[in-house]
């Protein structure tokens, strides 16, 4: 669930027919689901991400309630349509997006954002603090490892996987615990076997995390206004800070960062940015405080960015 996703699936639409492809968060390109057959069911589920299924049913329900007209054939498939026409949209797990967009897209939606915090499971203890020495945590993240052994260096981590096969590892007494996204856990309806959440400032989230973004084609004026009636402004203003200190630091799924940024309760923008060495032993954070508009928050997030960067030193990622 950590790595960074392909470019964005294709997409196109004849009529009032919608078709769609969801994007798993993963680097896999699962053939999710077809269904040509007007008359047929809406999905017919071909995939083992069953994350990029919940995405692309929540994108659909939300679509249908505000677009009645819009009552017909969905296709969901992942394939590189979107540019050549064959698919309408793409639903894309917004941390796993490239900080650039192919030509030719627009990305004119961002969904409410869910809960932004790590989900700490575990069948022995109850937090991080608890797991005895040596223990090890199932994580593939290097964000999540990095900041894991910053505090607890006495953990080890270990392995890479789906949820299933996270918790299916945990089960089988391969790892001790596990930490997975609690935006992904409630989109399966599976917090039943969260044990603990960690706080923000104990594990700062990757950028973007828990938010939802939908690609169309930028000469495709009709679906760019549907999908606009969905957009959560203030959920696509502070993924845009995000991914703007993302860009200047030329992050991905290999590099240790972490970013957030929220609302605070007079209305400005907080946003927190941190690095660290894969093997945790330096963390280095900033943090900015400025207007909640995106001109604004964009330039927060590049500054923040700026200065990491004349603070990291050569060699910082190679640890």
């Amino acid at each position: 669930m950590e790595t960074l996703a392909s470019p964005l699936c294709k997409t196109s639409h004849s009529g009032d027919a919608v078709n769609f492809a969801a994007v798993p968060p993963s680097l896999s390109r699962l053939p999710l689901a077809t269904a040509q057959n007007p008359s047929s069911s809406w999905f017919k589920e071909k995939t083992d991400s069953p994350l990029a299924l919940a995405q692309a049913h929540e994108t659909r329900d939300k679509l249908m309630a505000s677009h009645p007209e819009l009552a017909g054939l969905f296709t969901i498939e992942i394939d590189e349509a979107l540019i050549n026409g064959d698919i309408d949209i793409a639903v894309h797990s917004m941390k796993d997006v490239p900080t650039y967009l192919p030509e030719k897209t627009v990305l004119p939606c961002n969904l409410k954002r869910e809960d932004v915090r790590d989900a700490f499971i575990s069948l022995s203890s109850s937090s991080l603090a608890e797991l005895p020495a040596g223990s090890v945590v199932g994580t593939a993240s290097l964000r999540r490892k990095s900041q894991i052994l910053h505090r607890y260096p006495s953990l080890k981590d270990n392995f890479r996987g789906n949820v299933q096969t996270r918790l299916r590892k945990l089960n089988e007494g391969v790892v001790q615990a596990t930490l997975l996204a609690l935006a992904g856990l409630r989109r399966l309806s599976m917090t039943e076997n969260v044990t603990n959440t960690l706080s923000i400032d104990k594990m700062l989230p990757a950028v973007a995390q828990g938010a939802i973004g939908i690609a169309c084609r930028s000469n495709d004026g009709k679906m760019a206004n549907y999908l606009a009636s969905l957009n959560h402004e203030e959920t696509r203003l502070a993924v845009a800070c995000e991914r703007a200190f993302l860009e200047k630091l030329d992050g991905s799924c290999r590099t240790p960062i972490a970013g957030y940024a929220c609302k605070d309760e007079d209305g400005n923008c907080i946003f927190t940015g941190l690095v660290a060495s894969p093997d945790g032993t330096r963390v280095l954070e900033t943090s900015r405080k400025g207007s909640y508009v995106f001109e604004d928050m964009v330039l927060m997030g590049k500054d923040a960015g700026e200065e990491l960067l004349s603070r990291v030193g050569p060699g910082f990622f190679d640890s």
